[in-house]
């Protein structure tokens, strides 16, 4: 086996100390412009690899960072993992990704492996578990791991988030079906444990209220966040004396399950039942029947969600700073619920 190259070795070729090729490669002020030039193209030609751990101990830092998501296969949980990686990668850090599988054990188990990993931060979106998770987030306070929540969270002190403002994303949503005539709306919501699941049902419940239609419990109906399950919630209110005549759905997916089970019925879409979803999924825009829905803008909150942790990570005076970073959602107009078509938005 061809033996490693050491700093040593390289100190010896250019007749310098191995303190002043430690200090050139790890970019010491104290060591000239010509010096890290020259060290640093000398470990190159002869194939040297700096010692990652022994780089993380010296530093305190390992340079990873854990994130943590329900699921990774929504595009919407993958195009926040890849606005964080894009922030974080020129950074030189590493991301570490888990899911839970919206489950509380599976959330603390993930947790616990990213802490004995010796990660400088958690980025996270919480489950859908009834019943928090504080020990844990707790533990990671204590240890004064720097912990951001995203999308979905919890209120926690000194715990900084970004998330949207998803009670204008369901009132704008659900405004919007009311403008177009719809006055019997449903609205498909999921656990309201959830923050998010809740504001939006409050956003919904808000716009039925200020355009003056009477608001009806028996219309919402909590449901998970599954095409399966849209459509066995749509055949209830299907089953109604005085069906819908819009449904506003907390998901895409129980949107999309909705549609399935309107067509079973054979009935059209908008015309007799228009439908509005959320997350804007790829899969909405590319239907035949392309489906409006509110725009959480994902990349842009992983992006804000890596710089949150920098400006935590990097503050000499570890003073923590909670910040509550709320961006705008905006509402896609597609044909699901226009009843006088134009084309569609992307």
């Amino acid at each position: 086996m061809k033996k490693k190259t050491t700093i040593y070795d390289i100190a010896k070729r250019l007749n310098i100390t191995a303190a002043t090729v430690s200090r050139a490669l790890n970019g010491n002020s104290k060591i000239s412009e010509a010096t890290r030039k020259l060290v640093s193209e000398t470990a190159k030609e002869m194939n040297y690899e700096q010692n990652k751990l022994a780089q993380a101990l010296k530093s305190g830092k390992s340079y990873n960072v854990g994130v943590i998501v329900p699921r990774i296969d929504s595009n919407f949980f993958a195009s926040v993992i890849r606005g964080i990686e894009e922030e974080l990668y020129p950074q030189g850090y590493h991301v570490i990704i888990c899911q839970t599988h919206d489950q509380k054990d599976l959330e603390t188990e993930n947790i616990n492996s990213l802490l004995n990993a010796q990660v400088d931060g958690i980025l996270m979106s919480i489950s859908n578990a009834q019943n928090g998770n504080d020990d844990s987030f707790n533990a990671l306070i204590k240890k004064n791991v720097p912990l951001i929540f995203f999308d979905r969270k919890k209120d926690l002190k000194g715990i900084s988030s970004v998330t949207i403002d998803d009670f204008k994303g369901a009132y704008d949503a659900t405004k919007h079906l009311i403008d177009q005539g719809y006055k019997r709306i449903a609205h498909l919501s999921n656990d309201r444990s959830i923050l998010i699941f809740k504001n939006r049902y409050l956003g919904y419940k808000q716009a039925i209220l200020d355009s003056g239609l009477d608001f009806d419990e028996s219309l919402v109906i909590e449901t998970h966040s599954k095409v399966l399950e849209g459509r066995k919630t749509m055949k209830k209110l299907l089953e109604i004396k005085q069906r819908p005549d819009a449904v506003f759905s907390s998901s895409d997916f129980t949107a999309l399950g909705a549609i399935q089970e309107i067509k079973a019925h054979g009935l059209r879409i908008p015309e007799d039942i228009s439908v509005v979803g959320f997350s804007n999924e790829p899969f909405t825009r590319f239907m035949e029947l392309s489906i409006t829905s509110v725009d959480q803008s994902p990349i842009e909150m992983g992006r804000l969600t890596a710089q949150v942790f920098l400006e935590e990570v990097n503050n000499d005076k570890r003073i923590k700073s909670e910040k509550q970073v709320v961006l705008t959602p905006e509402l896609i107009v597609r044909k699901s619920s226009l009843k006088t078509q134009i084309p569609d938005k992307a």
